[in-house]
C-alpha cells in the first residue's frame, strides 16, 4: 500500500476523535507486536501505519499547515501511552515528533518549510535525524561532515553512527558543519526527503539488549538538493530553543510509559495474590508502594519540565538560558535512573513470573528497553555539561515556578 492509499483508507472514525482515543486504538495494536518486534529486531510497522491512519504523525503541525497545532504536553501525553503498549514504538513516535517541534520551532519563516509541514500533515510522513557521527560519536554539538552550497543547490555525504529506523523514514534531519572551511560547531540542520537524490548505505547493524525495534543502524548518507531546505537558523539556536527540551521530554515520556506499564503489571501481581490469601499482605505490596512513590516523582518532574517549556513559549532568550539547560539536563538524568528503579521493583515484585517470557507479568523486555535511557545521550556526558553550566549559574530555590 502506498502512502496516498494510507491517507486514502484513513479510518472515518479518526476525524473529530480525540487524539487520545486516536491512539489508544494504536496502542492496542502495538500492544499486539510488541514481542515479535522486539524478538525479531524489525520496525514496528503495525503501529506506523495505524499511526498514519489515525492521522497522528501530524498533529503538531500548525492548523493553519493542515495540523492540529498538538501542545508539547498533549503529544507527551500520547507517548506515555504507546510506551505503555511498546517501548520501540514510543521511541520512534518520540523521535519523530522532536524533529517536527524543530520544524515548527525553526522552520515557519521559511516557505520550502512550511510547505514541508503541509507534506508532514497532509501525507502523514515519518520523519527521523541524523545527529551522530563517526568520530564524534553521540555529541551533536560538533560535526566533521559539512554541506557545500553552490549556486542555489547544496550537496552533503555524513557517515552516521546510528539512524534510528532511517531506513523506513520519509525525510532525515541531518546536521553538519555549515560549510567546509567552518569550525566543527558551526553547523547547520537540513532536511533530506526519501527521493532519488538520497542514498542510504548501511555501515553497521542494531543488534542490542533493548529498543531493538528502534532499527537504529549506522548510514553513510549521501544526500543533494535546493539549498532552501537548510534551516534558516544555525542548528546552536535549534539545538538550545527546541531540540534539547523536546528530546528530553518526550524520551522522559517513553519511559514513564514504560516504568508505568511494569508497574501496572507489578500491581496486578499483587492483587492477585492477595485475593488468594485474604487478610494477608502479599510480601510484594511494601515494594510496590515504593515502586509507586518513584513513578509519582517521575511524573511530577516530567509535568514539570513540560510547563516550564510551554511557559518559556517564543522567548529565545530563556530557552537559551544557563538555568533551563540545566533544569532539562536534570529532567533526563532524573527520569533515565527513576524508570529503570520502578522496572527493576516490578521485577523484584513479581518474582520468576516477571523474569519469564510469556506471562501477563513479563517485564524482561520492559528492563531490556529501560536500560537504554542512561546511554541515550549518556547520563555522565549530560552531568559533565550541567557542571560546567552550573558553575555559572545559582540553583533556584523559589517555588513560585
Amino acid at each position: 500500500m502506498n502512502m496516498a492509499e494510507n491517507i486514502g483508507t484513513s479510518q472515518a472514525g479518526s476525524r473529530g476523535e480525540s487524539a487520545s482515543a486516536r491512539m489508544a486504538r494504536v496502542a492496542e495494536i502495538a500492544a499486539k507486536a510488541a514481542e515479535a518486534v522486539d524478538r525479531e529486531g524489525r520496525f514496528p510497522q503495525e503501529t506506523v501505519h495505524a499511526l498514519r491512519l489515525e492521522r497522528l504523525l501530524g498533529i503538531a503541525v500548525p492548523v493553519e499547515l493542515g495540523g492540529e497545532g498538538m501542545t508539547t504536553a498533549e503529544i507527551a501525553d500520547l507517548i506515555v501511552r504507546l510506551g505503555q503498549a511498546c517501548g520501540s514504538s514510543a521511541m520512534i513516535y518520540g523521535m519523530h515528533q522532536i524533529q517536527v517541534s524543530s520544524l515548527i520551532s525553526h522552520g515557519v519563516g521559511s516557505e520550502w518549510h512550511r510547505a514541508y509541514m503541509r507534506r508532514i500533515a497532509g501525507e502523514q510522513l515519518l520523519l527521523a535525524s541524523a545527529t551522530s557521527e563517526a568520530g564524534i560519536g553521540g555529541n551533536l554539538r560538533n560535526s566533521i561532515c559539512a554541506v557545500e552550497v553552490a549556486g542555489d543547490r547544496f550537496s552533503l555525504t555524513k557517515e552516521a553512527t546510528v539512524i534510528s529506523y532511517g531506513a523506513h523514514a520519509d525525510a532525515i534531519l541531518a546536521t553538519a558543519r555549515r560549510a567546509p572551511d567552518a569550525a566543527s560547531t558551526d553547523q547547520v540542520m537540513v532536511v533530506v526527503p526519501t527521493d532519488d537524490s538520497r542514498t542510504l548505505e548501511r555501515k553497521s547493524v542494531w543488534d542490542t539488549l533493548g529498543m531493538r525495534g528502534t532499527c537504529s543502524d549506522g548510514f553513510l548518507l549521501s544526500a543533494s538538493g535546493a539549498a532552501e531546505q537548510i534551516f534558516p537558523k544555525p542548528f546552536s539556536e535549534i539545538a538550545a530553543q527546541s531540540m534539547l527540551a523536546s528530546s528530553h521530554i518526550y524520551w522522559a515520556a517513553t519511559w514513564f510509559g514504560i516504568a508505568a506499564d511494569a508497574f501496572a503489571r507489578a500491581q496486578a501481581f499483587v492483587k492477585q495474590t492477595a485475593r488468594k490469601q485474604p487478610g494477608v499482605t502479599p510480601p510484594g505490596a511494601l515494594r510496590l508502594s515504593e515502586a509507586a512513590a518513584k513513578l509519582h516523582e517521575m511524573k511530577g518532574h516530567l509535568v514539570a519540565a513540560i510547563r516550564r517549556f510551554e511557559a518559556a513559549g517564543n522567548d529565545d532568550d530563556d530557552l537559551s538560558s544557563i538555568g533551563f539547560a540545566a533544569e532539562i539536563n536534570a529532567l533526563k538524568v532524573a527520569a533515565s535512573e527513576k524508570a529503570a528503579e520502578v522496572v527493576q521493583l516490578a521485577m523484584l515484585i513479581t518474582g520468576i513470573l516477571g523474569y519469564k517470557n510469556g506471562t501477563p507479568f513479563s517485564v524482561g523486555r520492559h528492563l531490556r528497553d529501560v536500560t537504554s535511557a542512561a546511554v541515550m545521550i549518556s547520563n555522565d556526558r549530560i552531568h559533565a555539561n550541567t557542571s560546567t553550566l552550573l558553575l555559572m549559574s545559582r540553583f533556584d530555590t523559589s517555588l513560585g515556578g
